[in-house]
């Protein structure tokens, strides 16, 4: 059996970026994904948990950490619908994942490249496989709707 494609994990990111909005949250969505299973899942919790920290990404790494039972998530992928700021992004770095996949870049606080250089920067210590623009325009679309909606 084939394992699921980048686009097919992103999906999952999707769902979770819907339930964020439905719980009135910035729709972002993130999975964690190890040996083709999901260990992870997180949505945007900022104003539900009033947390600064509650970011989708963040919120997925604790449910991966919490499940397989450690802090470092060695082996595993984070699917994100943006590109993850610069706390995230610093999360990502100390779990020691091997892989980040995301949807839209974030001209206003990416930290993958788009403003800041976090991932992958050479003076860390840790890299990890960057890979942006899966389903980005879908991605992209559900924080436009949700934006517009709030605005009118």
């Amino acid at each position: 059996m084939a394992l699921p494609d980048n686009t097919s994990w992103m999906e999952l990111a999707l769902e979770q970026a819907r339930l964020g909005a439905e719980a009135g949250e910035v729709p972002v969505g993130a999975v964690v994904i190890k040996d083709g299973e999901v260990v992870g899942r997180g949505h945007n919790r900022n104003l539900l948990d009033n947390d600064p920290t509650a970011h989708a990404e963040i919120v997925a790494l604790r449910d991966a950490g919490a499940r397989l039972g450690n802090h470092r998530l060695n082996g595993c992928t984070v699917f994100a619908t943006i590109e993850p700021c610069a706390m995230c992004a610093g999360a990502m770095l100390h779990a020691r994942l091997a892989r980040l996949v995301y949807g839209a870049s974030d001209p206003k606080a990416g930290a993958a490249g788009s403003v800041l250089q976090v991932l992958n920067h050479p003076r860390l210590n840790h890299q990890m496989e960057v890979v942006s623009g899966v389903l980005a325009d879908k991605c992209s679309e559900i924080l436009q709707r949700f934006f517009q909606q709030r605005r009118s």
